[in-house]
């Protein structure tokens, strides 16, 4: 099985030149930049070396038990303790709501790609048990990265502190950091992968087949270890692709006098200014899965 890259996206780029501007319709614009907006949305030594704090350097102790000062003012303090504990809960909540209306939007974004129209409310309900499977693995997902990832930076600085108040010195830990390092970008890819594989293929045939995430994921997963080595060059792709992206959108605000950067900073505006590139993308993901077979291939309008 020939597996191709460049001849997928320029079916996409040809399909968004289609849809986007033969002819240019401004609530065609407005309607799938909403969807892609709710699509993208939440998609950033000792002895002398200056380290000890002798008045002109940084106490590294200090900055080590900032933590437990800031505990041990916590609990002296319990309205305020109260006050973050609601904070840090309200924006949990928030956090989590985004997830599930972007789970709906990502649903929205696709079936207007596939049907070739711009609507809003009819597949923000049709696909809403869909949507629902999908927010409980995103979450899923993203509770896993905070564990894995906070966790290990919990255990290095639980090691820098002992070997700080011990030793006065960091750099024997210098090897075990190093190595603790590795570990949190390892973990880091490895999350951006399966993300990169739940929101393009599996969201795809979830769609296809009407299924859920686990469904969806016992007919891709035979298909990903079968072909591995091409979706880590489709993950590769994807990501020199988004570097010449993000050259062209430097490049276009810097001729514009910065005008081009207050556009794509404002959340909703920008969805619909880089609407073309949205839609290739999402395109780009059906074509390439198409290739296949019949059973990964959705047919578009």
């Amino acid at each position: 099985m020939n597996i191709q890259y460049v001849a997928p996206l320029t079916r996409a780029i040809e399909r968004m030149r289609s849809v986007l501007f033969r002819p240019f319709n401004i609530h065609t614009w407005l309607v799938l930049g909403f969807t892609a907006f709710l699509d993208g949305m939440l998609s950033g030594g000792h002895g002398g070396n200056g380290i000890k704090n002798n008045g002109h350097g940084v106490d590294i102790g200090e900055i080590l038990s900032a933590p437990y000062q800031a505990r041990e003012w916590l609990v002296s303090h319990p309205h305020w303790t109260l006050l973050l504990i609601g904070i840090i809960a309200a924006i949990a909540a928030v956090i989590v709501v985004l997830l599930w209306v972007t789970s709906r939007g990502k649903f929205m974004f696709l079936d207007n790609v596939v049907q070739r129209r711009a609507r809003v409310g009819e597949p923000w309900y049709e696909f809403r048990k869909e949507a629902l499977s999908l927010f409980w693995w995103r979450l899923i997902l993203s509770l896993i990265g905070i564990v894995l990832i906070g966790g290990t930076f919990y255990h290095v600085w639980q090691l820098a502190y002992q070997q700080w108040m011990e030793y006065e010195e960091l750099m024997s830990l210098l090897p075990s950091l190093l190595g603790w390092g590795v570990f949190v970008v390892l973990c880091i890819l490895l999350l951006s992968y399966f993300h990169l594989l739940l929101t393009n293929f599996l969201v795809p045939l979830m769609y296809k087949n009407r299924s859920t995430a686990a469904q969806a994921w016992d007919r891709f997963s035979g298909l990903h270890w079968e072909h591995f080595f091409n979706f880590i060059l489709y993950g590769l792709f994807i990501l020199v692709l988004m570097i010449v992206i993000v050259m062209i959108v430097v490049a276009v605000g810097l001729f514009t006098c910065c005008l081009g950067f207050v556009l794509v900073a404002i959340p909703y505006i920008s969805s619909v200014v880089l609407l073309p590139v949205s839609y290739t993308l999402r395109t780009f993901s059906l074509e390439f899965l198409a290739q296949f077979g019949d059973e990964y291939r959705i047919e578009m309008v």
